[in-house]
């Protein structure tokens, strides 16, 4: 009989290590803390009976030891409490209908150029080139139009006291449909045209396009400067 209880006992033992053996992979933390309870639940059955003999010595730690495994067994199941979520932090909307506009003025010269070509390629035309820069002879953006029409564009980031003159804009009209041949020839600008300026575009049927008219643009609120004809866009 005491070796029948002595193998029951182990063999109770092999399953109660074998569980512990996961939570001790999961947790190595827990190994103190079972030893420590195996420890104290032995040496209370012995203080209860101090006769214990081997096999109930040995059946005593196992069931401990069972007690401790289901224990940590348990623990590892809860899951860990989630964490207080804060406020919410949303970033405030603009109102209904107010455009959300990118600040052209705020860019250089070379930014301001890629992004006139970034609406143009917005609003279907194809084969879309920046050639601004030395040696560019006016052309800053060349593209072509939904329908087929090529478009050179001469970009002028310019402050908003700052406008094109007609100089800037004879020296444009000198090469935009002889040198690059162009069937719209438009000058995009973040400020406005001198009265001159724009006397010698509807001469010459060159498309001006002031800072209001680009933001219409920009924003989708007005026809692509494109299909307006000659003469001053936005007016």
């Amino acid at each position: 009989m005491f070796f029948g209880l002595l193998a029951t006992a182990l063999v109770a033992a092999g399953f109660a290590v074998r569980a512990l053996a996961g939570v001790v992979q999961r947790r190595p933390e827990w190994v103190v803390v079972l030893v420590c309870v195996a420890l104290a639940g032995a040496l209370a059955h012995g203080r209860r009976r101090r006769r214990l003999s081997a096999a109930r010595l040995a059946r005593g730690a196992t069931e401990v030891l069972e007690e401790a495994t289901a224990t940590a067994l348990g623990a590892l199941d809860v899951p860990p409490p989630a964490p207080s979520a804060g406020p919410a932090v949303t970033e405030p909307m603009p109102p209904a209908g107010e455009p959300r506009s990118l600040d052209h003025e705020a860019l250089t010269p070379e930014e301001f150029e890629e992004a006139i070509a970034a609406l143009c390629v917005r609003d279907g035309c194809s084969e879309v080139e920046v050639v601004g820069g030395a040696g560019d002879l006016g052309a800053d953006v060349v593209a072509l139009s939904p329908e087929g029409r090529r478009l050179v564009i001469q970009c002028k980031r310019y402050s908003e006291d700052n406008k094109v003159g007609s100089q800037d804009l004879q020296r444009f009209g000198g090469t935009c449909f002889t040198v690059h041949d162009a069937d719209v020839a438009l000058v995009v600008t973040t400020g406005d045209f001198t009265a001159p300026a724009e006397e010698y575009a509807e001469q010459c049927g060159i498309v001006c396009v002031n800072g209001a008219a680009l933001l219409a643009w920009s924003d989708g609120l007005a026809l692509v400067p494109w299909a307006a004809g000659a003469g001053e866009v936005g007016a």
